[in-house]
């Protein structure tokens, strides 16, 4: 095990076991019980909590706090995989909660599982194999999501909800706790139900993150022309292509329809 000379040796419980080819770094706290896995990298000030299995190859950042029970970088719930050396980064500053699991990538998809910063993954949910999280995601207790899902920044998946593997989830989208979903979710938009089924843009959250009124008005009228318009998806993007000339946050919006492959929820 390498310590910083910062790091004190009272910050490890003398009960919790970490292997000799583990990265500890400076101030790092890590409670009793606690196992800590070869190929493990533990950025400064991360707190592990009492229970938590880390296995490797994974790399925590900075600032992070990892609460009891948490299973982080577990080998991917996949009959494809044969041991192969994927690996789990996570990000700065995340909350990660009890019972929480994370796994590690696949071959078959990009060899890693990835989660950005400043996430708040509350207890039970589950982050399977390659999966990629962008930053400021929250995650309510037991959210699931299958493999190689995309969760776009400052999206927020509600508890109980469940997220088919390949989908993507835009930045600022929303899913209501409980949903069932099996389709893309373009930026900016609220899905719920079973399936899900959009309802509305995330116009809240948008004023949360500073978007201005004109702003969330043009998405609120690209929205319309999405949903309510009864145009072809094709029509709908080129019509949301033209004003995204003068209307720069409408620009998501049609780059995620083009980058699609599950189909929108619709």
């Amino acid at each position: 095990m390498t310590t910083s000379q910062a790091a004190r040796p009272a910050d490890i419980d003398p009960r919790a076991v970490v292997s000799p080819k583990a990265s500890i770094g400076a101030g790092v706290s890590i409670g009793a019980f606690a196992v800590i896995g070869p190929d493990v990298v533990i950025g400064d000030r991360t707190s592990v909590g009492a229970h938590v299995v880390i296995e490797g190859p994974t790399r925590i950042g900075v600032d992070n706090q990892i609460f009891q029970f948490a299973s982080i970088g577990a080998a991917p719930q996949d009959k494809k995989y044969r041991g192969e050396p994927t690996e789990l980064i996570i990000g700065d500053r995340n909350q990660i909660r009890e019972f929480t699991t994370l796994n590690r990538g696949t071959v078959q998809g990009k060899g890693r599982t990835v989660i950005g910063s400043d996430c708040l993954v509350m207890a039970y949910a589950h982050v399977a194999h390659d999966c990629v999280i962008g930053d400021k995601v929250i995650l309510a207790n037991a959210a699931t999501m299958g493999g190689h899902v995309h969760i776009g920044d400052w999206a927020q998946l509600g508890g109980l909800a469940a997220v088919h593997q390949f989908c993507h989830i835009g930045a600022h989208a929303f899913v209501g706790g409980g949903s069932i979903l099996s389709r893309d979710v373009p930026p900016y938009v609220m899905v719920a139900g079973n399936p899900a089924l959009p309802k509305t843009v995330n116009a809240e959250g948008l004023k949360r993150r500073g978007f201005t009124p004109e702003q969330i008005r043009n998405i609120r009228n690209a929205y319309r022309i999405l949903y309510r318009s009864e145009l072809l998806l094709a029509d709908a993007r080129a019509r949301i292509q033209e004003l995204a000339g003068a209307q720069p946050e409408l620009a998501p919006f049609v780059q995620f329809i083009d980058d699609s492959r599950r189909s929108l929820v619709r």
